[in-house]
């Protein structure tokens, strides 16, 4: 048996569904970005007595056991109309790591837009008061005035683009065992650069008018008579 999370229909979700269809279906703007962000855990793991190279007609081979080194955290933000991510690697995921990365978009990644279009889900550290709880009150509105923040529904982080390159990200380049922080980011850096240079983009294809057919369930029934 598979298991699934099923939201329940509401006026809020499908509200905040359409939300994020709506800035997914926007033309490219570079004044205007449009930003997906998003964390995983990479568990840190070494290999004690070593691995076997690949030989011809064998695979690269490794011992079964392992130290853990406990764990660090990937901060990824992807623009999928220009084919652009970037991954930062942090010992933890807090509050203040994700405001660091807040204002390394604005002032380093896009200086010269006018208004960065995040699209985040609803955990509890993506929110503006992690500028306030990192920089001074001016630093942190300075910052929070270039960002138009929309959220994904509850139990619908589906919707966040940024979780489309995560599991790229995973499968391309997270399944080895890896010992410590340095040589993650060193791998996730690589990784990034290759996808850049490719400009691979992500082709998001849900909209709004997909989801009023294929979700129709979760829109709340609206009483005609009483509506008019």
């Amino acid at each position: 048996m598979r298991s699934w999370c099923i939201p329940e229909a509401s006026a809020r979700f499908v509200a905040q569904m359409e939300d994020i269809l709506a800035v997914y279906q926007q033309p490219y703007d570079a004044k205007r970005p449009q930003i997906c962000l998003d964390e995983i855990h990479k568990n840190l793991r070494s290999i004690p007595r070593g691995e076997i190279p690949m030989e011809k007609g064998r695979p690269k081979r490794e011992d079964h056991e392992y130290e853990r080194n406990g764990k660090c955290a990937l901060f990824l933000a992807v623009e999928p109309l220009a084919g652009y991510r970037q991954v930062w690697v942090r010992p933890q995921r807090t509050m203040l790591d994700f405001a660091d990365i807040l204002k390394q978009l604005v002032d380093e990644v896009y200086p010269e837009a006018d208004k960065i279009v995040l699209v985040t889900d609803n955990l509890n550290i993506h929110h503006t008061a992690c500028l306030y709880e990192r920089y001074s009150p001016a630093e942190a509105r300075r910052i929070a005035k270039k960002i138009e923040w929309h959220y994904t529904p509850v139990h619908a982080s589906w919707l966040n683009i940024a979780e489309c390159e995560l599991s790229v990200l995973k499968r391309q380049c997270l399944r080895a065992k890896t010992p410590d922080i340095a040589t993650v980011a060193k791998r996730v850096v690589a990784w990034a650069q290759h996808r850049n240079s490719k400009h691979a983009g992500i082709d998001w294809r849900f909209t709004t008018e997909n989801a009023r057919i294929k979700l129709k369930r979760l829109y709340p029934v609206v009483n005609v008579q009483d509506s008019t």
